[in-house]
Order: structure tokens, then sequence, then C-alpha cells
């Protein structure tokens, strides 16, 4: 199982494209010339887990488990959700969804405004609710590297987004060093006592020292887990998944060829925030890279494809369905797309970038009718019909290292998004209980569909090295993202229809809007880095920020639900939001008759305003940190950590947002490895402390059985075992 190692990263690799402009630029080596170049600014928030060794050199190093956070080493979480390895991430939260589902936030920017990338893959949602996000398709057990940037970008990292990008990224191929063959993998299991949880996973590589060939896979399941405190059933949180990967690498000198091909199968997923359950959500998808050095600098091309398959109903918590009850809703997704991406060093003080990328999403999200009823019926129910979203992006970087101290980054941007859906039909065109969507299928099909957003974005940063122990790094971003397929092309304006549309979790129902206009995002963002540069014995981290966000998506009500809840429109809007993130640690002692032991803490802070109706932003995470104390010695490790959350008090009232009290929560871990055995135990809510969680929304599964809405309860007391083995 390969090695994580998180720590603040300024990298100095420009990604680009334009092979031909590239090549003119004469160069005596890519590798000798990045050498000579100075680390320059590429943003002021970046958390990476670098990436795997590619030889069996270091084959021992890469199949343990241990996440080092700014030189310290921790075990991994048996979380099986791969959005939760950016826990400690500056900015970082996640809308509570699924158990292997959950949506990313970074700085108070939600889901599609965070660029996620899978290996290269920009992964769109195929569901009106958002039960499928990037990150859910694959396993943590599978990765290699992990980045959040929150906030300012460099252009080069993603466009099409206001919030900030997550790369998540699997293993390189691993060759031999030697023209034998090596043979190497691991295995992993792993129980979660609450909810009766429970996973496997494993990899194994043959390879000599041109040809590496993987394959990985990996298996989750839990049942509904139980809250603490009275330690009451959640209901609709079981879920069952199962994930493949098959990867061929090719290696020739300073050339690599990896070709991925893999499918993923959630036969069933619960959800407890929304009406719905997820049934089915299969995957297949085929993902190529190419990295090569050059006289002239670097290349790097992925290409891919996936097909999503998704169904959704609801589980036995929310009633069941058979071939009479229930609400059957399909969608079909194909997603392709490429990127081209080469760096040019010019000289010893400046890198060029280049990068070229395109992203097709096509989607058909329909319901099929209800035996026997008369408001899901006689007819199917397209709700996006033959729909597509296409970028294509384009991209130039510059970074120089003027003084030895001081570096600067400049980036352009542009992405032309261009979408269209086809006509539209309501379950039924004459019954009275359909006549509020069939009215609303006849203007939508009577309009003009087609958009085009033509977006540019802008990335100036700077990097001031003044003493050796303190680092300034501060800039400014133009971001701006073009509105969804969903956003844009939710037509139905019936009760039941727009309650199936809503991926914020609060059980109101959501309408389309065709005149929507991007989002255009202005941040201002520095980093001060104080720390200990001779013996690394101590860090303290401050990162505040402003972002003004012209033509937010937000929304305004537009009717009342029978629970209460707001039917509700999205428009644009201007908002703006602001916050500080901060983090430290601190060595306590370090000797060979006690080991080494730090304490490590974290603070983060964000605030959001709709200037227009001066309502609170929905989903900020109140203040929140932790302060933890980790023991490592010789092959023991252990942690006592404290994870502490404001109440909640700032809300959404538009979307009927629920204030929800502050909490403290401890948890204990520990591990041991002998050998190739590594043996991890942890207790999560020690004291069983029953909390809701600020990022949860409603408990719409536990209304359905007793007819009240509450927040969402957080989990109570779990004892967690894993145990792993490498060869």
């Amino acid at each position: 199982m390969s090695c994580l190692f998180v720590r603040h990263a300024a990298r100095t690799s420009v990604l680009a494209a334009g092979c031909a402009l590239a090549c003119t630029v004469a160069r005596p080596s890519a590798a000798d010339a990045q050498n000579r170049l100075p680390a320059t600014p590429v943003s002021t928030e970046a958390l990476t887990v670098p990436t795997t060794p590619t030889s069996d050199e270091d084959a021992d190093s890469a199949s343990t488990e241990q996440m080092t956070v700014n030189g310290t080493r921790h075990r991994m979480s048996p979380n099986p959700d791969t959005a939760n390895l950016f826990r400690h991430s500056l900015g970082y939260s996640a809308y509570s969804a699924g158990g292997v589902s959950s949506l990313p936030v970074l700085n108070g920017m939600a889901d599609e405004r965070v660029a996620t990338f899978v290996d290269g893959m920009r992964i769109p949602s195929a569901c009106p609710n958002h039960m499928n996000p990037a990150m859910s398709y694959i396993d943590p057990d599978a990765v290699s590297s992990a980045v959040a940037i929150a906030g300012i970008t460099s252009v080069s990292q993603g466009g099409d987004s206001t919030g900030g990008t997550l790369e998540v990224n699997r293993k390189d191929p691993i060759f031999s060093s030697t023209s034998k063959l090596l043979v190497t993998g691991h295995v992993r299991g792993d129980y979660r006592s609450n909810g009766g949880g429970s996973g496997a996973s494993g990899s194994l590589t043959t390879a000599n020292d041109w040809l590496s060939l993987r394959y990985t896979g990996s298996y989750s399941h839990a049942s509904d887990y139980h809250t603490g405190g009275n330690s009451r059933r959640v209901l609709s949180t079981s879920y069952l998944s199962f994930n493949h990967a098959v990867t061929l690498g090719v290696k020739k000198e300073n050339h690599l060829l990896a070709l991925t091909v893999g499918q993923q199968d959630i036969p069933y997923e619960g959800f407890p925030n929304q009406y719905m359950d997820m049934t089915n959500n299969r995957s297949t998808f085929v993902n190529g890279k190419y990295k090569g050095d050059f006289n002239w600098g670097t290349l790097e091309a992925r290409g891919f494809w996936q097909r999503v398959d998704h169904a959704m109903n609801m589980l036995a918590d929310k009633g069941g369905h058979t071939a009479t009850t229930g609400m059957p809703m399909n969608t079909d997704t194909r997603t392709a797309g490429y990127s081209i991406k080469a760096t040019i060093p010019l000289g010893r003080k400046h890198i060029l970038g280049l990068g070229s990328s395109f992203d097709h999403n096509g989607l058909n999200d329909w319901w099929p009718p209800l035996s026997g009823s008369m408001m899901m019926g006689p007819d199917t129910f397209h709700n996006i019909n033959q729909g597509h979203r296409d970028r294509l992006g384009h991209y130039i970087e510059w970074k120089a290292q003027w003084l030895p101290r001081f570096s600067t980054e400049l980036g352009l941007r542009n992405d032309l998004v261009m979408m269209n859906t086809g006509p539209v039909a309501p379950y039924s065109w004459t019954s009275m209980m359909s006549m509020a969507d069939a009215m609303a299928a006849q203007r939508f099909n009577a309009a003009s569909r087609g958009r085009t957003d033509t977006n540019f974005d802008v990335t100036a940063l700077a990097r001031w090295t003044p003493l050796d122990s303190l680092t300034l790094e501060g800039g400014y971003a133009r971001k701006s993202r073009a509105p969804s397929l969903y956003e844009r092309y939710s037509w139905g304006e019936g009760a039941m229809s727009t309650t199936m549309i809503g991926w914020f979790g609060d059980g109101n129902g959501y309408v389309g809007n065709l005149n929507l206009k991007s989002e255009i995002a202005n941040t201002l963002s520095t980093t001060l880095t104080w720390h200990d540069p001779v013996n690394n014995a101590w860090e303290l981290k401050v990162q505040p920020y402003y972002t003004y966000t012209h033509n937010y998506i937000n929304v305004v009500r537009i009717g009342t639900l029978s629970n209460g809840l707001s039917k509700l429109q999205f428009v644009n809007h201007n908002v703006r939001s602001y916050g500080i993130n901060s983090s430290g640690f601190v060595r306590l002692w370090k000797s060979p008759a006690f080991g080494t032991g730090e304490l490590k803490a974290n603070l983060n802070w964000v605030r959001g305003q709709d200037l227009v109706t001066r309502s609170g932003l929905y989903h900020q995470m109140p203040a929140n940190g932790s302060i933890s104390l980790h023991e490592t010695y010789e092959n023991w490790t252990g942690r006592v950590e404290v994870t502490l959350v404001k109440a909640k008090s700032t809300v959404d009232w538009l979307r009927n947002e629920p204030r929800t009290p502050g909490y403290a929560l401890l948890g204990l871990g520990g591990s041991y490895h002998w050998r190739v055995l590594t043996l991890d135990a942890s207790i999560e809510n020690v004291l069983n402390q029953k909390y809701y969680l600020p990022l949860g929304g409603l408990s719409l599964g536990d209304y359905r059985a007793t007819g009240v809405l509450s927040p969402l309860a957080g989990l109570g007391r779990s004892f967690n075992l894993s145990l792993s083995a490498t060869f």
C-alpha cells in the first residue's frame, strides 16, 4: 500500500500544451533545466500527497500505509470515502451525503464550484441529487497523490471553477530496476463497529524493467450507523461498493505510458438527507496518460472515456419500492475528454506553460412511469433529454524567479462552455396532477435552449522569503464557472418534480433557469508560513482570504411545499465570502528513550453573505478545528485528537437551513508495524457524544419514519480495526 505524505507544496513544474511551439525552443535537458530553476509559487493553498516510487528499489516504502502531515507520520483512516483524505487540508469541509459520496467544500465553495480531477478525469455528477461525485469513483486505497488547493489556483490546474481544485491520482506503474521479474502487492481488511462496516482491498503488480501490469480491487459495506448519546439508528446510511481496475504501464528512458481500465459497481447506497436513495451505479472507464521529457521541456497528455448508468429509488428505510410503489429515476451519461500540458524552461529563471483541454458530458435523465400511479404516469418523465455540456479550454502560464527569495506567477485562461438539450415531457400532458409540469414543459420546449458561455480566468501570485524561517505568499485570482446542466435545464415546477432536484440535502425543491449567467469570483488571499528552518521542530501557517463573486448561482423562493419547506429557483446574485485558515505543529520531545512526540492544531473559519437577500450562504461551516498529540516510538504510533466545532448560528433562511449546537469529539488511535504486517486500531467519538452535523442538512430518511424534521445526527462511538500485509 502506498506511502501517503501530506505537506505544503509549491510545485515547480508548470503544466502546459502546444508541442509545436515548444519544440522550437532549444534546451539542453529538461531535467537539468528544471533542477536549476528555484521553486516558484503555484498556489498559496496547496496540500500534497506525493506519488509513489516507480521502481522496486522503493517498493517496501511504497507499500506502507503511513500518511505524513508536515513531516509527521500518521496511519490512514479506514473511512471508505476518498474525500476523507482531505480532512486536514486548509479550508476543507464536506457536505454529508452517502457513505462513499460526500461533496467537497473549499473555503465555503462546494461541489461543482470545486474542480475535482480523478487521475486527470474531470467527472461531473450524473444525478439530479449529485449522488455520484467524482471522488466516489476511486477507493482511497488506490490513491497515490491528493492535492487540495483552495481559492487561488493556477490556470494550469483547471478552469470552470470558483472554489479551488482537488486532484486525486492513482499510483503510477511500478517497474523493476533490473531485467528480473518483479511481483509485489498488498492486501488489507478493516472493520468498523458502528454500522457493522467492513472492507477489503488489495493490489497485485507484475513487472519487468519496461512493462508493468497491475490489478487493484476493493470492497466496502456498512449498515445504518447509530448516533451518540441514545444510540439511535440513522436511517438510509447503509451502502455497498465494489471497485476494480487494471493498469498497463510501459516505460522507455524518460517516457511513460499508462492505460487504466476499470469498473465500479454500487448496488445500493442510502442518502439520509435526500428523498431518494441510490439503487444502482455502474461506471466503466478507460483512462490513458503519457509523460515524457524532451530537450525542450516536458509533455503530459491524457485521454479518457467513461460511461455511468445510474438508478435511484427508495430503499427499505424509506418504505422500499415494488412494481407499484416508490419512484424510479434513471440517468445515463457519457464523459470523454483530453488534456495536453507542456512545461518549457526559458533559461535559468523562467518557465513557460501552455495547455489545452476538452471535456464532453452527455446526459439523459428520465423517470419511468410507475404502474397504477395517477401522479407518476402513464408516460415517462423526461427531465433532461439528450443534454450535453462541452468545455474547451486553453491557458498560458509564466513563472519567474526574479531573485533567490522572490518569485512570481502569471496565468491567463479561456474556457468556452457550450450546452444544449432536447425537448422534454411530463408524466402526462392532460392529467390535472401533472398540470404544473405540463405547462412548464411547453414553455421549456418553446424556448431557445442552446447556450454558450465564454469565460476568462486570471491568476497572479508572488512568493517572498525575507527570512529562512518566514515565507509570504499572496495573490489575486479571477475565476469563472458556467452553470451546470441541472442548474440551467431542470424545468419541472410541480411539487414532486422539484423535490427530486436537489443536491443540497435541505429537503427543498429546485427549478432551473435558462437565463443563468456564468459566475465570476474575484479572490484575494495570502499565506504566512513561519517555521523552524533548521530542525523542522515547529511551524505556524495563517491564511486569510476574501472573495467577491459576481453572478453567484443562488436561489429565490417561488412557492411552498406541503411539509413547510420551499420551492426555489436558481438565480444570479452577487455575494461575498471571507475567512481565515490556520494550522501549526510543535515537536515536544525527540529521544531514543521516548520516541518523538508532536502537538498539532488547525483552525478554519468562513463567512458568506448574499448581497441581494442579505441571507447567509448555504452550508458555511462554523468555526472548527482540532488539536492532537502524536507519538512515534520504534514500530509503534499513537494519537489523541480532539475535534472542536462551534455552534452554527449564521444560516441561509431562504433554504430553511437549521441551526446546530457546537460539540467536541475525542478520538484515540494507534498502530504497530511488524515485518510485512501493520495493525491499526482506533476509537472514534470515545465519549459517545451526540451531535448534529453542520453540513448534514435535514435527516429526511428519519422524517419519513417519524414525521419530524431535524438536522442530520453524526456518528456515535465506533471501534475500528484494520490489518494489512505487503509482499
